[in-house]
């Protein structure tokens, strides 16, 4: 037995990535950001293109007892395009590899790809190739997306600056509440084969998990009012997790005021549902797929208009932390227990 194993468990997703590639180094001018970022960025001819990329494996990011293929199509699609939109770029096609086993049909294949389409449909892109491979058990997918950029307007995660105002789109913690009470339905169902799911009156937090939306939106008003945010990535992973993230590349700390993060009136009573804390729902759950931004102070008219942009907390230094001020006027620091998809 090897004393000497480490756990890939105990460095998480972020941990791994980062150890793996510790030591590349970038062989060609045209590779503008590498691994480490929301999608890589290469120089192709004057535009500069946005490559991110995702693996979901049945089991372990999805479970097609409650997840319809289509709906897993167009999420497959979803993800990738977000990650497009967080380094400020426009998506323009998509390569998807599937890896099935045989208990799938083709009416099945036929499902996933509806809704792949739809939402290439949505977004504005093309699926352009990929692969098919049998697997031995379940369903995997791999995509990449690519995106395009003008040379300088992309937006990585580590560049925020002291001052920086703390943004964030939409609303948060109706994914982590909608995959609950799914999880919740199946326990049940497992249980007792005789009793339909009770999904009444939850068909947001529901929507939020199964049918997520990118925030094209929120990058033709950056464009509409020329605005760079400074930094930025989108929220797959919990607010908290995301927040460190940025502020550890970039070497800042901030200031988070609780009472300013954004949540549904569906979310929150979805949350007293399962006497869960809805700020804690939000911070820690994942998958809203909204952007967290940084803008300078100079564009707080504009980015206070916007109805759709909540306005969280500020950019503080790196010696002052990563805090939550919260609503009982506390301070606590912000913590990260995010989804780690290794434990």
């Amino acid at each position: 037995m090897n004393e000497n194993r480490t756990e890939i468990s105990t460095l998480g997703e972020f941990g791994l990535i980062e150890h793996l590639t510790k030591n590349i180094e970038i062989q060609n001018a045209s590779t503008v950001v590498g691994v480490g970022d929301d999608a890589a960025v290469i120089d192709h001819f004057g535009k500069q293109l946005s490559l991110p990329m995702t693996c979901w494996i049945e089991g372990v990011h999805f479970d097609l007892m409650y997840t319809p293929l289509k709906h897993l199509g167009y999420k497959s699609v979803v993800v990738n395009v977000s990650d497009i939109y967080a380094m400020n770029a426009t998506p323009t096609h998509i390569v998807l590899g599937l890896a099935f086993s045989n208990r799938f049909s083709l009416e099945a294949l036929d499902e996933f790809y509806d809704g792949v389409y739809a939402a290439c449909e949505t977004y504005g892109v093309d699926l352009i190739g990929g692969d098919t491979s049998s697997s031995q058990k379940g369903f995997i997918i791999s995509c990449t997306a690519i995106g395009e950029v003008s040379p300088g307007n992309y937006v990585k995660r580590n560049s925020a600056q002291k001052g920086n105002l703390l943004c964030v789109t939409g609303d948060l913690g109706a994914a982590y509440l909608g995959l609950t009470l799914l999880e919740r339905e199946k326990k049940i169902f497992l249980e007792n084969p005789k009793i339909q799911p009770d999904l009444e009156g939850e068909k947001y937090i529901v929507g939020r998990i199964l049918k997520p939306e990118a925030r094209k939106d929120i990058i033709e008003f950056f464009t509409q009012n020329t605005i760079q945010p400074t930094a930025m990535m989108d929220i797959s992973d919990g607010l908290g997790s995301e927040i460190l993230h940025i502020c550890k590349q970039s070497n800042v700390g901030c200031v988070l005021h609780e009472d300013k993060i954004p949540i549904s009136e569906e979310t929150k009573l979805a949350a007293f549902k399962f006497n869960l804390d809805p700020t804690a729902c939000a911070l820690s759950g994942g998958e809203d797929y909204e952007l967290l931004f940084t803008v300078k102070q100079d564009d707080y008219d504009v980015i206070s208009k916007n109805t759709e942009i909540s306005i969280i907390g500020y950019i503080t230094d790196e010696e002052a932390g990563c805090n939550i001020f919260t609503k009982g006027g506390n301070k606590f620091p912000i913590t990260a227990q995010g989804w780690n998809a290794f434990k």
